[in-house]
């Protein structure tokens, strides 16, 4: 699906470097690679969008649901809510599943998207807005969030940032994805797992942890001492290493990109200035305090001032990268139901063993 080269700090979608999908692909035709293993046509492309587009309404009764639930949940919970709820509203087969196919992910895919919007505008007091079939995917989410067209900037932006971030490989959520598909579940279930396995700060959950440093921080002259106070008392810098880069992130430059040009054209460039002056000073100084670790920027680090700039509130921000990894999700569960075998890792007990039984008495 995505090789992930980390010492050469390279990444591909079914042999395409991410570099070129960043700059020439729409998130559709990502989408198309992912789950067909090859690039669409113009007429493909023009069928695919039309379809995946008029997937993305929601259940009125889903609507009805976020309408009563707490303004204050948590975005992610929301989400993995809503990614589950959507399959009471498909056709069940006699065993209970559903199918699982380019359909099913299509909606998947789309209906997260409309979800994220909906529970935004609503959390804030706002009424969701129907999706557009003929805005792309990207521009249609940014419509169904602030009630507006976005600017050519900003729709071109995030369709960059889902596809940046749409598959990387077997990481912690694709792995709980496929480890669901491999029981004979379904594409549902497996969505599901995958998107409260990305909650987590060690992996979704870190650019919103990025935002509030670059809030904390307030101006480029203070990111050394913060740092150096962080570090120092043994904290971790969010955004900053990686398990499997050893170089900088392939995904942080055409992010950085975005992030600096949003800034711009938003008047509020501080942002991106201060996240420029973080990530210098964090390498350098984690250079000096752990010298051999090669910690460099990650997809996350450029993400919060990317998202930030979009309107995008931090404890969102893992919603949009669950909305991008949809596709990725989705093309593993496919790519495990062809040739399935369950995913069953084998453990080594280091507990006590022969233990006399006691009754309960005489414990």
């Amino acid at each position: 699906m995505s090789l992930v080269a980390g010492e050469e700090g390279r990444l591909t979608y079914r042999g395409y470097d991410i570099s070129d999908l960043a700059k020439n692909a729409s998130f559709e035709e990502t989408s198309f690679l992912l789950w067909n293993g090859r690039l669409p046509n113009a007429i493909e492309l023009r069928d695919f969008r039309s379809r995946m587009a008029s997937r993305r309404a929601l259940p009125e009764s889903i609507v009805q649901g976020l309408r009563g639930a707490p303004r204050d949940a948590w975005p992610m919970d929301v989400l993995r809510t809503i990614v589950s709820a959507v399959a009471l509203h498909e056709p069940v087969r006699a065993d209970g599943t559903h199918v699982s196919d380019v359909d099913t992910a299509m909606r998947l895919t789309a209906v997260a998207a409309t979800g994220f919007a909906a529970w935004d505008r609503i959390r804030r007091g706002l009424e969701p807005i129907a999706p557009r079939t003929d805005l792309g995917h990207a521009e249609n989410f940014l419509y169904m969030k602030n009630g507006e067209a976005p600017s050519k900037l900003a729709a071109r932006a995030f369709d960059t940032y889902l596809v940046l971030l749409a598959d990387h490989g077997f990481n912690a959520s694709t792995f709980a994805a496929r480890v669901a598909a491999s029981t004979w579940s379904d594409m549902y279930a497996a969505a599901t797992a995958a998107v409260a396995t990305l909650q987590g700060d060690l992996h979704g959950g870190a650019p919103g942890k990025v935002m509030k440093m670059i809030l904390d921080i307030g101006s480029p002259e203070k990111a050394e001492p913060y740092v150096r106070n962080i570090v120092d008392k043994g904290g971790r810098i969010m955004g900053i290493g990686h398990r499997e880069y050893k170089v900088r992130d392939p995904r942080a430059e055409p992010l950085e990109t975005m992030a600096r040009e949003l800034g711009r054209a938003a008047g509020t460039p501080q942002w991106y200035d201060i996240a420029r002056k973080l990530e210098d000073v964090s390498v350098q100084v984690l250079n000096e305090k752990k010298p051999g670790r090669r910690l460099y920027a990650n997809v996350e680090f450029y993400t919060a001032p990317t998202l930030y700039a979009l309107g995008i509130e931090p404890d969102s921000f893992t919603c949009a990268f669950a909305c991008s990894r949809m596709a990725g999700w989705t093309a593993h569960v496919m790519e495990q139901m062809n040739d399935n075998r369950l995913i069953r890792p084998q453990v080594k007990y280091t507990g006590l063993v022969g233990l006399p039984w006691t009754p309960v008495e005489k414990r």
